[in-house]
């Protein structure tokens, strides 16, 4: 006969909240994370500086940059760079690679303002630079939010410069207009999404002209004697430049008890910032690796994003130093992997956007999400009941606050994740992460139990 519950009760998925679940002791040792991860955020605005510092977190543990083009030789804790936008972490521990691998993946790029190939102009006395947005973002979000300038322009001689203006306190920030209200009525008039048209994002950089000149562009002329001043910087360098700009607050706690975070890039930086974490503290029980991957927020495209064959490179590489017996194909058939991204949490003011019984809430933990895509699946990856039964019962198991979550009703909108990518390789995958307030706003909102959640889960993933 079947077996009955000792209470019915217990027949109930009930997700509880980590601050009824935890320990004080825990609920410490969460807090103090969360003031780690803030300084994170205030220290990694793009890409190229979110690798930088996980190369240096990494240093610390005894991790080593090896290149392709050379022997492993003794090295076990491994760091792949890709033309600095990507990487790949590797702790072989003592093992070879014929068991397959543990794969944490996420991505380090966040929606922000590029600049278009010649970006320089003037107008009526300003000097502006011309952007050209990346991923998606609501564009009325960025008029008059304070923005920081970063990147990387190469020099005719070949040298490398690297531009990072705003994010002090003592910098000077820049700044796109907005049209006041008393002159809107036009505007207001206009669909939601065209209120304001992406050519009207447009940086304000200067407006002091050069004096002695009779030229047009005196302003334009001033701001790139600025440039070749402070960084020598003539305007065809900024052709080939790689420079965006990005909002310029600090993370800062939120709420009267602090019990959330509010910051820039917090998608998919506090996956980034987890998983790297979780990967540098877990104890060795078989290959581990993270891969930081760019380009998410425009498809996985490109020679960095998680699309590219970059990954194969890797682990081709390293089932030959290591000598194992198996092909790079039943590598990745016998290994398992977590797309680390952040997903929508429910929001109270918006219910209408909201299946509320398979939406993620703040405070609840990590989020397992079984599939994405948009209305009909499109662009989904179904998860294997196995493989999400063996996650449930091992946080379960070890005391991990998680919860399941979707993003947002079927026909409302929807969304992919990086995890495509990994189960084309024919990789046991599901996704896991944060559920975020203001997605893809200049400021998003995550809760502290969830970021400390979501590290705890991936930890407990690599060590199960």
């Amino acid at each position: 006969m079947p077996k009955k519950a000792k209470k019915i009760e217990d027949l109930l998925f009930k997700p509880e909240t980590f601050w009824e679940r935890a320990s004080q002791q825990e609920i410490h040792l969460a807090m103090d994370f969360c003031d780690d991860y803030k300084q994170f955020l205030n220290e990694v605005k793009t890409e190229r500086q979110v690798i930088i510092e996980s190369i240096k977190l990494a240093k610390k543990e005894g991790f080593k940059e090896v290149s392709l083009d050379q022997d492993l030789g003794k090295n076990r804790k491994l760091i792949f760079v890709n033309r600095a936008k990507a990487l790949v972490m590797v702790d072989l521990g003592e093992h070879n690679l014929n068991n397959g691998v543990k794969i944490l993946l996420a991505h380090v790029d966040a929606p922000h303002l590029d600049l278009k190939v010649r970006p320089l102009y003037e107008d009526s006395g300003i000097a502006y630079f011309k952007p050209h947005y990346y991923g998606g973002i609501k564009k009325y979000h960025w008029p008059t939010t304070p923005l920081a300038m970063s990147g990387t322009v190469v020099l005719k001689n070949g040298q490398e410069i690297e531009i990072n203006i705003g994010s002090k306190k003592d910098e000077s920030v820049f700044l796109i207009s907005d049209l006041l209200p008393h002159l809107e009525k036009e505007r207001l008039d206009k669909p939601f999404d065209k209120a304001i048209e992406a050519e009207e994002l447009n940086i304000i950089v200067g407006s002091i002209p050069v004096t002695g000149k009779k030229t047009q562009d005196r302003v334009k002329l001033a701001v790139l004697a600025w440039l070749y001043e402070h960084y020598r910087i003539k305007e065809v360098d900024l052709l080939a430049a790689d420079i965006r700009f990005v909002p310029a607050y600090e993370a800062r706690d939120i709420g009267l008890d602090k019990s959330m975070i509010g910051g820039y890039g917090q998608d998919d930086r506090v996956c980034v910032y987890t998983t790297l974490r979780a990967f540098l503290a877990s104890k060795n029980q078989g290959v581990k690796v993270l891969y930081l991957a760019d380009k998410e927020e425009i498809g996985s495209v490109g020679t960095t994003g998680a699309e590219s064959l970059w990954l194969e490179n890797v682990m081709d590489y390293l089932l030959k130093q290591t000598k194992s017996s198996i092909s790079l194909y039943d590598l990745f058939r016998k290994s398992w992997a977590i797309s680390a991204d952040v997903t929508a949490a429910f929001d109270p003011d918006y219910k209408s956007a909201y299946d509320k019984n398979n939406s993620a809430e703040l405070g609840k933990g990590a989020v397992i999400e079984k599939y994405l895509g948009y209305k009909g699946k499109y662009m989904t990856v179904d998860a294997e009941p196995k493989y999400l039964r063996h996650l449930m019962d091992l946080f379960d198991k070890k005391r991990v606050v998680w919860q399941t979550g979707h993003l947002g009703k079927v026909d409302q909108g929807g969304g992919s994740t990086i995890a495509v990518y990994l189960a084309n390789r024919n990789l046991e995958v599901v996704d896991l992460g944060v559920p975020l307030l203001n997605m893809h706003a200049p400021y998003e909102l995550s809760s502290k139990a969830d970021v400390y959640s979501t590290y705890k889960g991936y930890r407990v993933f690599l060590e199960g």
